[in-house]
């Protein structure tokens, strides 16, 4: 609601101003001083200089003692109609007081670009974080945080603690937690925790590029929200595919196969799920996916096509426990409030009912009617994983034997893809690179020029003729990869691909991978042409300098299995980073050496070496696995050196 700010000022805009006046005036003593005006300007985007900042107060400061009481706003607000420093104050609490209406706020990047930030996802991540680690002892500094602090989120994530907590929240063991700095916090050790952090998130398939320590540190609000989402998300939707949840076979539509239940994102499953639901209600069903194929998310119009919360009164009504198990008791659903005329309050009367079920998650009336695409998500998401209410068909002639669960070398590649913020992300490694669109856009991060306006085809792919386009894609991709990228592709072509044959498809993955990770030590190394034997060599050599015993004589070394070259390796590198009292030594079981494997990757991520690998790759010696290991750490020591 933005002000009038001339001549007579009337009730409404008399509590319109009183609100302005408190949301400049942070400590809440009555005034408005120098720091809380910058901070003003510096919100609504105007940032001004401290002496532009001390004029305006002294023009404004009718009673000369360096603040601006209530009055004194109020008469200024009467008569703010000329002058320079009258119009940038009324521009700035008009911005201010707008953006903050439409529930978000913005900010001046250091490139001098605006970002805006959704205040109700604040909200929600602030609500979701607090109930997620109310019982964890190391996030007893900073939580619970209070949702209507504007700064409390933004503050809380600047130690690296609580993302390093919802990391493991959403990918149980990707941090060991010996590796997080928790006591006695300095400037250095929080540095540490943010690498940890953000290494730890680009493994579990975040897409942090253009994300660095010192933006977490000061709480930019785009890009701690960005970032906590995607974390989220990745917890969220952990369980909503087809080889963790046989259940959702029963969302398998006439003539439809489960290797196409396969191909589903997550988003269109839940979509699906809802509106299996909703049909056996009797309620008309919801069609929310956005029209253009390569972003698949709900669109923010979505649940308000189906009247608001009244799909949501039925989808609640058809999961709530019915008591045929011991361990749910019935909860029975009351209705009463889906006739409520008014959208807000029914919406309302709706969340009751989810927190009855334990799933007041995300959304709040509000955001339920204008439809907040991302918290109707994680609310739905949410409610899914705890309740999904589906029987796996029995009796009817399904091949379960083609559902599997994702390798752990298909998981790394694929979270490798979606870290450099591929799009579409990548959900099945195989059925999200038919059409090659991926590849190519990886080509690019390996220097490889894509002719992307003469020579690829991109979705909405026509009905007639549609795996034509993608093939000639494929095709496009095996020819570059040969001719430009110098490549390996003895046998595969582009059919391989565009069938999504997997020993094909991951061999051309892995050679983009291999070639991504050996660019960064060419940047870092002069040009100087990297190969596995100049890594080795390095390794050995910074391993004698550090008075080091290990060694390795290849990426296949059985000594690799114990982790001990990688811990003296990080040692090397960050002396005096690796405890070695956590380090298992002498005659090894596998638990010891699993142990020291976990130990050593999150080391190597805590130093600020992007490792994608996981601890069961140095366990088991997979050689390209180790190699992106030492590769990686060789890229971190030379940026050291």
């Amino acid at each position: 609601s933005k002000i009038k700010m001339s001549g007579t000022i009337t009730k409404d805009e008399m509590e319109e101003l009183r609100e302005a006046f408190q949301k400049i005036d942070t400590n809440s003593n009555g005034f408005i001083n120098d720091s809380e005006l910058t901070e003003l300007f510096k919100e609504a985007n105007l940032p001004m200089p401290g002496y532009k900042v001390r004029e305006i107060i002294q023009k404004l400061d009718r009673d000369k003692d360096n603040q601006i009481s209530f009055d004194e706003f109020l008469s200024i607000a009467k008569e703010l109609k000329g002058g320079d420093i009258a119009k940038s104050f009324r521009k700035a609490i008009n911005r201010k007081e707008g953006i903050l209406a439409i529930g978000g706020t913005s900010e001046l990047s250091s490139q001098g670009t605006q970002h805006s930030f959704s205040e109700e996802e604040r909200f929600a991540f602030v609500n979701w974080i607090n109930s997620a680690l109310e019982k964890d002892p190391d996030c007893k500094h900073v939580l619970p945080m209070n949702p209507n602090t504007p700064n409390s989120l933004f503050t809380a994530v600047g130690d690296g603690i609580v993302l390093c907590k919802m990391i493991n929240l959403s990918v149980p063991d990707t941090i060991d937690e010996r590796t997080i700095n928790k006591k006695k916090l300095t400037p250095f050790t929080i540095q540490e925790n943010l690498n940890l952090a953000l290494n730890s998130a680009s493994a579990i398939g975040c897409h942090v590029v253009n994300i660095g320590a010192q933006d977490l540190r000061e709480g930019k609000p785009h890009l701690v929200l960005g970032l906590l989402w995607q974390i989220i998300k990745i917890g969220l939707f952990a369980d909503i595919v087809l080889s963790k949840n046989e259940a959702l076979a029963a969302l398998l539509r006439e003539g439809e196969t489960l290797a196409d239940l396969m191909k589903l994102s997550p988003e269109e499953l839940l979509l699906r799920w809802a509106n299996f639901h909703l049909e056996n209600a009797g309620y008309s069903k919801i069609n929310n996916l956005s029209s253009d194929i390569k972003v698949k998310y709900f669109c923010p119009s979505n649940w308000r096509s189906s009247s608001d919360s009244r799909a949501y009164f039925h989808l609640l009504n058809m999961i709530a426990p019915d008591g045929s198990k011991a361990d749910k008791p019935r909860i029975e659903i009351n209705m009463s409030g889906y006739n409520e005329k008014d959208d807000l309050r029914r919406a309302e009367c709706m969340l009751l009912q989810a927190d009855r079920l334990g799933c007041r998650q995300f959304v709040t009336a509000a955001d339920v009617v204008s439809g907040n695409s991302k918290l109707n998500l994680a609310f739905v998401a949410n409610l899914f994983n705890k309740y999904p209410c589906l029987t796996k068909p029995e009796g009817q002639d399904l091949d379960w034997g083609k559902v599997e669960g994702e390798t752990r070398e298909e998981r790394t590649f694929r979270n490798w893809m979606n870290s450099l913020g591929v799009n579409p992300h990548v959900n099945h490694i195989y059925g999200d690179l038919l059409d090659a669109l991926v590849i190519l856009q990886l080509y690019e991060r390996i220097k490889v020029t894509v002719d992307w306006e003469h020579k690829v085809n991109r979705p909405p792919y026509p009905k007639i003729g549609a795996n034509m386009k993608k093939l000639e894609n494929c095709n496009y991709a095996v020819a570059l990869g040969k001719t430009k990228a110098g490549f390996s592709l003895v046998g595969i072509g582009g059919k391989d691909l565009n069938d999504g044959n997997p020993t094909l498809t991951l061999a051309l993955v892995w050679q983009i991978m291999r070639r991504y990770t050996l660019n960064v030590l060419e940047d870092l190394g002069d040009g100087e042409a990297a190969n596995d034997d100049l890594i080795i060599s390095w390794v050995n050599r910074t391993l004698t300098e550090a008075g080091k015993s290990s060694k390795i004589s290849n990426f296949k070394d059985r000594s690799i299995s114990t982790s001990l070259p990688v811990l003296d390796l990080i040692d090397s590198i960050q002396p005096g980073s690796v405890r070695y009292d956590l380090v298992k030594t002498g005659t090894l079981s596998e638990d010891d050496k699993l142990d020291n494997a976990k130990y050593a990757v999150s080391m190597a991520r805590k130093i600020g070496a992007r490792v994608y690998a996981l601890p069961d790759d140095l366990l088991e010696v997979k050689p390209k696995m180790v190699m992106t290991v030492f590769a990686c750490l060789m890229g971190r020591g030379m940026k050291r050196e």
